[in-house]
């Protein structure tokens, strides 16, 4: 679904540029695009898909968007967003880049934000749902079943592990995605699941 989406937005939008630009500027654009991306893909999940209130509305819209997905890691249908969040939401930073860089620019910058989100998507959903076979799939599958499994006070960084490194910090007391998954605030396991929720199997 991602693709389907994605790609022709993505193809239109390097027309356009390329036919405003040259090669090299689109380039330099879309990599600016691509690099942010990956900030707000560590940054979102962090502050804003970690953000758990306890109870009422709060609590319902974040499980809706993400608490679901850490209950049921395995589950297809809750590792990418639904098109009717992702695309509201691509539409508004579509505006946001055109505000602030006008001119072509902001094609070329979008088209590269959205090359980032359609590789984080396509990564997520295989991270979950296959076993990858080079090094680098390994590695990101590695660190993002250690944030399912094992600390979920960390990883955020899906297809950008290395922004995790440099602005990770130590939290006092773990999150309750951490506490879901039976990390101590050392980031022990325990050896239990909550009694409130059902035990999840690692794939």
């Amino acid at each position: 679904m991602a693709i389907a989406i994605c790609a022709p937005v993505i193809g239109a939008f390097a027309v356009l540029v390329l036919l405003r630009m040259s090669a090299f500027e689109v380039l330099a654009w879309a990599a600016g695009g691509y690099l942010l991306w990956t900030l707000n893909e560590y940054w979102m999940h962090r502050v804003v898909l970690h953000f758990e209130p306890e109870r009422g509305l709060g609590a319902h819209l974040h499980w809706m968007f993400h608490g679901a997905h850490h209950d049921h890691p395995n589950n297809p249908g809750f590792v990418v967003a639904p098109p009717m969040v992702s695309i509201p939401l691509a539409a508004l930073f579509e505006g946001l880049f055109y505000l602030v860089l006008g001119g072509p620019a902001w094609l070329g910058f979008f088209a590269g934000f959205m090359a980032g989100y359609l590789i984080y998507d396509v990564t997520h959903y295989r991270l979950h749902q296959r076993r990858p076979r080079t090094r680098l799939g390994r590695l990101l599958r590695e660190q993002h079943m250690r944030h399912h499994f094992q600390d979920g006070s960390r990883g955020f960084g899906v297809t950008a592990p290395y922004w995790g490194s440099r602005l990770r910090h130590r939290a006092h007391e773990p999150t309750r995605a951490a506490r879901r998954s039976g990390v101590s605030e050392r980031g022990r396991a325990r050896s239990r699941s909550p009694p409130h929720r059902r035990p999840v199997s690692k794939p």
